[in-house]
């Protein structure tokens, strides 16, 4: 994909890359944020009442390649999976339309997000990247939170750890409009839940766990027996704003089962395929279509910046 015809956009971008390997770490050839993932691979089945909702073709064929890359958050690869910065966790979905043809999921393991723009999820960073500790109180990071409801409460929402990555639930964090075959419009904000059921750790059981126990668990698991989530998606009632990931839909909102990924398997040669892949928050495919969501073209020219750069360290 291009990236935007927009200086300001990538400026932001650029920016926003830059702080978070302030805050980080600068790893050639490693993700500024997620940076520490594994890749599995699968295939995708729609239910059947998908094809209803989106023309899109994964969710009218009878079965879709998928890969899909788990990760922990911040830009450290090495963090330990126990770390409570290492929340939310990521998920991100390809499915495998054609040749070198593609659609995305980019999904987190809290509802929400702490910014509605580029521009104050960068003074966020900001504000964190000034708030070392012995930083007096209030802190930069306070004094953020403090003014933006929005930060305020996705720093609050719990985070607790899972006990996998396939007992872990994932929330879209921008909305999409779906298009079917008639042209009926409906906007939807993607849900990922584990057919295992969710399963999370208390503090004390976090702090006993091994570093690296979620990879180690997901590598173990798959390779005994296969891992389902069922996609869903969260209907948009006619009063609801679609054009910020901060704003909680109604609590009562329909939900809508649109199928089931099966992962199978480990991809081969993991690291070259995590260095390569660039997902895309944007879905760039028939039936689909973004939001005016203003954090999508910034998230995809982030992804799309970033990953050029890792492709090339």
């Amino acid at each position: 994909m291009p990236l935007p015809n927009d200086e300001k956009l990538i400026a932001l971008s650029e920016a926003l890359i830059e702080k978070f390997q302030a805050i980080f770490g600068a790893y050639p050839g490693i993700r500024p944020a997620h940076a520490k993932g594994i890749l599995l691979k699968g295939e995708f089945t729609p239910a059947a009442g998908a094809s209803t909702l989106s023309r899109a073709p994964h969710f009218a064929s009878a079965s879709t390649p998928v890969t899909v890359r788990f990760s922990n958050s911040t830009g450290v690869p090495l963090i330990p999976d126990n770390d409570p910065n290492a929340n939310p966790r990521g998920i991100a979905v390809r499915f495998h339309l054609g040749e070198r043809v593609h659609t995305d999921i980019v999904a987190h393991s809290t509802d929400g997000f702490p910014t509605h723009t580029g521009e104050e999820f960068l003074e966020f960073l900001q504000a964190i990247a000034a708030s070392a500790p012995g930083t007096p109180s209030p802190t930069p990071v306070e004094a953020f939170v403090g003014s933006h409801p929005a930060a305020l409460a996705f720093v609050q929402t719990p985070k607790p750890a899972p006990v996998s990555f396939a007992t872990e639930g994932y929330f879209g964090v921008t909305a999409m409009e779906f298009l079917n075959a008639e042209g009926a419009s409906q906007f939807i904000r993607y849900q990922i839940s584990p057919e295992a059921g969710l399963d999370h750790l208390n503090d004390e059981a976090t702090k006993a766990k091994e570093a690296n126990y979620l990879f180690d668990e997901i590598a173990t698991r798959v390779k005994s027996a296969p891992i389902a989530f069922k996609v869903k998606a969260q209907l948009a009632g006619v009063a609801e704003v679609v054009d910020d990931a901060t704003i909680h839909w109604a609590a009562d909102s329909k939900i809508v089962d649109l199928g089931s990924i099966t992962l199978t398997s480990l991809v081969e040669d993991d690291a070259a395929e995590q260095k390569h892949t660039i997902f895309d928050p944007i879905p760039r495919v028939d039936g689909i279509e973004p939001s005016n969501d203003p954090l999508l073209e910034l998230r995809a020219a982030i992804y799309l910046i970033s990953g050029r750069r890792r492709r090339s360290a």
